[in-house]
């Protein structure tokens, strides 16, 4: 038997592939970083960052996801860190099960 995303599971990742490329992910947290230009030179921090989504990302019994918030945030958290070498305030440290490469 096939496995497919669910329409709702499936629009959170487009959603979150549509904020990045347009620079708004974990808005307003990355607000006035330029990621694009540390990403340009390491493209493994983008699979990274799109491997924080994916692993937080939650979905209940009819795979619709419920917090798909909160993994942006996690995943801006990346960013953020990466970009400056420092978290952002308020947010704990990324875990290393959110960027594991599955």
């Amino acid at each position: 038997m096939t496995s497919h995303l669910s329409p709702g599971a499936s629009g959170a990742l487009r959603r979150f592939a549509g904020w990045v490329a347009r620079s708004s992910v974990g808005y307003p947290m990355l607000e006035g970083i330029d990621y694009w230009e540390e990403l340009r030179e390491s493209p493994s921090q983008m699979e990274i960052c799109f491997a924080i989504f994916a692993n937080v990302l939650e979905l209940d019994e009819q795979g619709e996801p419920v917090n798909e918030k909160y993994a942006e945030r996690r995943a801006a958290t990346y960013l953020y860190s990466y970009c400056t070498g420092k978290l952002p305030p308020g947010q704990p440290a990324i875990e290393p099960w959110e960027c594991e490469l599955n």
